[in-house]
């Protein structure tokens, strides 16, 4: 999921052009959906999408992003989309504790979501990202968990362009990800007109396990499909270990020089994520 499109439910127009762009990944948005008025007919359009033959046969991940878990249409919004096999995963706004993880949990159990329907649990308030990992853990459908910060960052006049302030809560969310096993996702960069902040952003986060980013036009599309696509040479390196820690297990040794380098065991998990996470098998990355 290296890029993350949103997508206004309210406008179901934009649905076909999302699934044809080159993000990863479709994130349709029940939350901005305009007034609240129009969320009935967000979620009708949204569920006639997800269940039209274009959303059930894309290799696309789709994502819905629901209401917050204290709204007043978070269920309705659960019970909309029921029954529709073409969703991946929900998006879940806000939650601030492992208890908000398990009731948005039991809600999705109850409104009869499948549990191949798992969780992405956004990091965007102080009280999330002090229990970031908490969250992370809750319950085995959290998936991962995305940074947002606009909410985390605009309320309380903390510099979005101060890299020190992005890189801090970046930093906090990957180590809270890792701790719990699961992936983490940037989240939009707001300025369409800054395509090398977008950019910078993006590649902090790579440099900090995340993912991908999410967009929130198809102008960002290539960016972030660009910065986190695994270069030719990372994956030939990590072929090379691979290969070199099968060897060395067939030897009886735990640690082995690869390129000039030391390789133990957390490198040798770094190298297996990176092939996995490309979709190649290690005899087929160099070539």
């Amino acid at each position: 999921m290296r890029s993350k499109l949103f997508v206004p439910g309210v406008r179901p127009e934009l649905f076909a052009k999302a699934l044809a762009s080159a993000a990863d990944a479709i994130s349709i948005d029940l939350v901005d959906a305009g007034p609240a008025d129009r969320k009935a007919e967000a979620r009708a359009a949204v569920a006639a999408f997800l269940a039209s033959e274009a959303a059930r046969a894309t290799p696309k991940l789709i994502i819905v992003r629901v209401n917050a878990l204290d709204s007043a249409h978070f269920e309705a919004d659960l019970q909309a989309l029921a029954g529709l096999q073409s969703l991946d995963l929900i998006n879940l706004p806000k939650p601030e504790s492992a208890a908000d993880i398990r009731a948005a949990i039991a809600a999705l159990q109850a409104a009869g979501l499948p549990e191949t329907v798992k969780l992405l649990a956004n990091i965007e308030t102080p009280t999330a990202l002090r229990r970031a990992h908490e969250i992370a853990q809750a319950d085995p459908r959290v998936a991962g968990l995305q940074l947002g910060l606009g909410d985390l960052f605009e309320p309380y006049g903390i510099a979005r362009r101060d890299p020190a302030n992005v890189h801090a809560a970046l930093f906090a969310v990957a180590l809270a990800a890792a701790e719990a096993g699961v992936f983490c996702c940037d989240g939009a960069f707001a300025d369409l007109k800054d395509d090398e902040g977008f950019r910078a952003e993006a590649r902090m986060a790579r440099a900090l396990g995340f993912i991908g980013k999410s967009c929130i036009h198809p102008s960002q599309i290539a960016a972030a499909n660009e910065v986190f696509q695994p270069g030719a040479g990372e994956l030939a390196h990590a072929r090379r270990v691979v290969e070199a820690a099968a060897a060395a297990g067939a030897q009886g040794r735990g640690a082995f020089v690869v390129d000039g380098k030391m390789i133990d065991l957390p490198f040798l998990k770094r190298a297996q994520a990176l092939l996995a996470a490309a979709g190649v098998e290690s005899t087929d990355a160099a070539r």
